[in-house]
């Protein structure tokens, strides 16, 4: 009785507590009935930890502000150095061993006359275990290309066959309005730019994406349905 008592006190002296309380509690119960949102390539952790959530994650994101700017502002730098003033990257390494030459001579033969003394130069020596196992990493990755490249040209799966089909057609696209180094520096403005939007923008993207995906798939029944069911198909013994 007293305890009621005291509540309708509280109650008319501080009537928000109780709308306030009930509207946290609506609110809680709203956020358990809203629909969750798929998200883009499956994952279930967020980006920064879907990125690895290490050092270079923190670059993508610009969460390490001064590493991001040293990295766009280096690749800015190569791409204005070797395609807008077209400076020549055989040219560049022989200035710069010119350059690195001409000081070191001059410091090692006149340490005698300013009283300091000579540049230590070290031995510089390749290890022969990593060349060894990047060799090998690159002969792997060869192999799997030929053995993807073979498997696509063997028609046994269609649908892959078509996507490499229209992603080189793209590439040659893309290939004929810009050079290599071009189409490298726009890659790497890519690279640091969508994560960032992607971020921000996340509930946006993935709900679009989701939506075209499903598009996308119900014009490749369609085309499947009525143009390669009727492909003849052979296949290919695996030796």
């Amino acid at each position: 009785m007293e305890d009621s008592f005291v509540e309708k006190i509280v109650e008319k002296i501080n009537p928000d507590s109780s709308s306030s309380s009930s509207d946290s509690d609506d609110d809680a119960v709203l956020s358990s009935f809203k629909p969750k949102i798929k998200r883009l390539f499956g994952r279930e952790t967020d980006l920064h930890g879907s990125l690895g959530g290490g050092k270079a994650a923190d670059v993508l994101l610009w969460r390490d502000e001064k590493t991001s700017g040293i990295v766009l502002g280096v690749a800015t730098a190569i791409w204005m150095l070797f395609d807008v003033l077209e400076y020549h990257f055989l040219t560049l390494v022989s200035h710069a061993l010119i350059t690195g030459l001409v000081i070191l001579f001059l410091w090692t033969n006149g340490s005698t006359f300013i009283k300091k003394s000579p540049p230590h130069i070290p031995d510089v020596v390749i290890p022969e275990k990593p060349v060894l196992e990047f060799v090998s990493d690159l002969r792997i990755a060869i192999n799997r290309a030929l053995s993807f490249l073979r498997e696509i040209a063997s028609g046994r799966d269609l649908k892959k066959f078509f996507t490499v089909i229209a992603v080189l057609w793209l590439v040659s696209i893309v290939g004929g309005y810009f050079n290599i180094l071009t189409l490298f520096y726009i890659i790497m403005i890519t690279v640091l730019t969508m994560p960032l939007v992607y971020e921000k923008y996340e509930d946006e993207i993935d709900s679009f994406t989701h939506k075209a995906e499903a598009e996308l798939k119900k014009q490749y029944a369609v085309f499947e349905a009525k143009v390669l069911s009727k492909t003849p198909r052979r296949d290919i013994k695996r030796e």
